[in-house]
């Protein structure tokens, strides 16, 4: 069971590392939606514009957050 939470953890960490990295990378914002948007349509996941945009906002304000509580 302890296997599992610190594999658990590890793909957490790397999930936000990830993210991070999106976010922060210095492009244009709609260079990241766009490439958020094609990693999701590959996973199956179809969103129109105004809901990727949505998500990407969300997404960034979380994450924003969480850097702010450090």
């Amino acid at each position: 069971m302890k296997g599992l939470n610190v594999l658990a953890a590890f793909l957490g960490g790397a999930a936000v590392g990830a993210a991070l990295g999106i976010l922060f990378a210095p492009e244009k914002g709609e260079d990241t939606r766009h490439k958020i948007a094609e990693i999701l349509r590959k996973k199956g996941i179809k969103l129109n514009r105004n809901e990727m945009e949505n998500l990407v906002d969300e997404i960034a304000a979380e994450m924003k957050g969480e850097i702010a509580d450090k």
